[in-house]
């Protein structure tokens, strides 16, 4: 069976690390009461993987546009081959609604990002009261969304690996060992 290529196996593990990184990250600091020295680093961490989370799903997404996935095996039932291919474009709209949603969430709130404290990114919208609020349950539900299908990814993932045994998620495993070929 074929595999992804190497940096498409490199760009979806890094992503899906800091998608999970971030959004275990955001449960945490909306947790903290009050405002801290602590929540506000977290904040900053969080907005710094957001916009890194999109950054490389641009680039994820550039690298597919060129480079076209491995087939599916023709023993896969058609409707599985649809329903993987569905879920995966719903993953790549949501890697750039959510932190799309929690940039413009910022804004809405008067504190722009400044990315790892170096790269001020544009401030498209000023602060908005009305916004903030319908940004934030955007943003809130959007993670939600994101989480159930990524938990729907990994679960596929393992079906394959464990019930189906058909070689599918060793297309996106690194190599590891002698006949590796990086």
């Amino acid at each position: 069976m074929q595999r992804y290529t190497f940096p498409a196996i490199a760009l979806h593990w890094l992503i899906a690390l800091l998608i999970i990184g971030t959004f275990t990250l955001g449960l945490v600091m909306t947790d903290i009461p009050g405002i801290t020295p602590t929540k506000l680093k977290y904040f900053n961490w969080h907005k710094w993987a957001g916009v890194t989370v999109l950054l490389l799903a641009a680039l994820r997404l550039l690298w597919r546009l060129f480079r076209h996935p491995p087939a599916y095996a023709d023993e896969m039932p058609a409707w599985q081959r649809g329903a993987a291919h569905g879920l995966h474009w719903l993953l790549y709209l949501l890697m750039f609604a959510v932190p799309l949603s929690g940039y413009f969430y910022s804004l809405a709130t008067g504190y722009p990002i400044v990315w790892f404290g170096v790269i001020e990114l544009p401030v498209l919208i000023g602060p908005d009261p009305a916004l903030k609020v319908v940004l934030k349950d955007v943003h809130y539900w959007l993670n939600m969304l994101l989480a159930a299908l990524v938990g729907l990814h990994v679960a596929a993932a393992f079906k394959h690996l464990l019930v189906d045994r058909d070689g599918v998620m060793a297309r996106m495993l690194p190599r590891i060992g002698p006949t590796s070929t990086r």
